[in-house]
């Protein structure tokens, strides 16, 4: 490598821009009508192959490769010795026409280039480079480099996101934006992260769902909306989980689960025909179909079936040693017969899912913010859907009743106070829009990031994240 006086003096005199007129695989796609057009292409140089009077450099850019192809002839001495001093990460611009080589590969017979950026670390060996998974994702920008298949992993959840967007679009919705950063936090059973907003000097809290905010828009009059945003949430991290996630929250009014189970049906089987052309896909190994009606099973009646007892006639001691039985610790404040039913239906029911399951009807009590079942108080309007033996979406018939609501949250109180700090907190202002009138409502919230795990068959979380987060301290 030159030394850093040249490095430097190189990288100041590099171009401010450069004009490209197709892109690597556009070239190649339709070789048949750009053979012998000229073009200007612009990327990385992944390898740099030398050959007397020739000079070969895959260039790759944002679709994916092509050769250059660099001929003494044609550059003259000056500037091809300019090009055999071109290392693999470089980043250059080549003009010339399309034609093939003998050997009948696809190139750039290259005419004139231009030098846009110097590497002044060497690439990652492709064979031997990023085998440190910990290191893929600390440095992503080197993955996406490197490995073909990351930056595929991220090109299409950007796909998935835009379908998301052009199904709920076309059904009437509307996108909104609420806050990520709020006086009081709820929507879920979750630790938040705190902030401190100097300006007000209080605390605040980074949200863990925007659902109490889209649902004072429909009390608004807003009847439609959705949102794609960051949620936050103070937990330990898995393949599963993370503490900076993605979700795609929707509430329509004047509907109801069902509603809201049709509508989950049709965006998943739209966008899978979408990206694949078909309604099958494959998840680590496993075949799925999204054809529809997806599967229905209620909650109650499937965990009774797995474990021989009515769960509603077991004692707490039989639940929570059941519970505990196979591996669980309920921690405090967790000892209730709502998060025991949550861990029989983790331990009994989920992995026996594949194929797309609408799980309906849970216990009242499992959440603070539903209605409950027509014509059985035990149990809540209330699904969860589960692909593969993971769970994806959880979705209401929405409580509107401000008086009960007020009452839940009471009853989540009381759990705070026996320990669990993830319990909901009381949130007056949420009841007293609810007190000027809520009308039936629909919603439905689902996890991009295990959507994308799941349609681009990555078995970890991290690997649809661009940066997740990491402990520090390993560069």
């Amino acid at each position: 490598m030159e030394g850093k006086d040249e490095v430097k003096d190189l990288i100041a005199g590099l171009p401010y821009s450069y004009e490209t007129t197709s892109k690597a695989s556009e070239v190649k796609v339709n070789y048949a009508k750009m053979e012998g057009k000229r073009v200007s292409v612009a990327g990385r140089a992944l390898a740099v192959r030398k050959a007397g009077k020739l000079v070969f450099i895959d260039i790759q850019d944002s679709t994916g490769k092509i050769q250059a192809y660099f001929d003494y002839k044609a550059l003259g001495e000056e500037r091809f010795n300019r090009v055999k001093g071109f290392n693999a990460g470089d980043i250059i611009g080549v003009e010339g026409k399309v034609f093939k080589t003998t050997p009948g590969e696809i190139s750039i017979s290259v005419e004139s280039y231009s030098f846009l950026a110097k590497a002044i670390k060497a690439l990652p060996s492709k064979w031997h480079g990023l085998q440190d998974t910990e290191l893929r994702y600390r440095k992503r920008y080197l993955d996406l480099i490197m490995n073909d298949r990351s930056k595929n992993v991220f090109i299409a959840r950007s796909r998935i996101v835009s379908l998301m967007r052009q199904f709920l679009n076309s059904n009437g919705f509307m996108e909104v934006e609420t806050p990520t950063i709020q006086p009081l936090y709820g929507g879920a059973t979750a630790m938040p992260f705190k902030t401190h907003v100097n300006t007000l000097n209080e605390e605040h809290y980074i949200r863990i769902s925007d659902e109490l905010y889209l649902k004072r828009l429909i009390i608004g009059g807003l009847e439609k909306v959705y949102e794609i945003c960051k949620d936050f949430r103070n937990e330990d991290f898995d393949t599963e989980h993370s503490p900076e996630f993605t979700m795609l929250e929707w509430y329509q009014a004047y509907g109801d689960y069902s509603d809201g189970m049709k509508l989950c049906e049709g965006m998943l089987s739209y966008i899978v025909k979408e990206i694949f052309g078909a309604h099958e896909i494959t998840y680590q190994g496993k075949k799925i179909s999204f054809k529809t009606p997806f599967k229905k099973i209620k909650f109650v009646e499937s965990l009774n079936e797995k474990i021989g007892k009515d769960i509603f006639k077991m004692s707490d001691k039989e639940l929570f040693d059941l519970v505990e039985k196979h591996g669980i610790k309920l921690e405090k404040g967790k000892r209730n017969r709502a998060t025991a039913y949550d861990k029989l239906l983790k331990i009994f029911v989920h992995p026996h899912i594949v194929d797309p399951t609408f799980v309906i009807d849970y216990p009242a009590g499992t959440t603070a913010l539903c209605r409950p079942k027509r014509g059985d108080p035990r149990l809540i309007e209330r699904f969860e859907l589960f692909i593969g033996g993971l769970k994806f979406a959880n979705a209401y018939s929405e409580l509107q009743n401000p008086i009960i609501q007020r009452e839940n949250f009471e009853a989540e109180a009381e759990k705070r106070k026996a320990g669990d700090a993830e319990a909901e907190p009381m949130d007056m202002d949420f009841i007293e829009a609810m007190e000027y009138g809520m009308p039936p409502t629909e919603g439905f919230g689902i996890g991009i990031d295990k959507i994308t795990m799941l349609l681009t068959d990555s078995p970890s979380i991290k690997d649809v994240i661009l940066f997740p987060m990491e402990k520090r301290g390993k560069r």
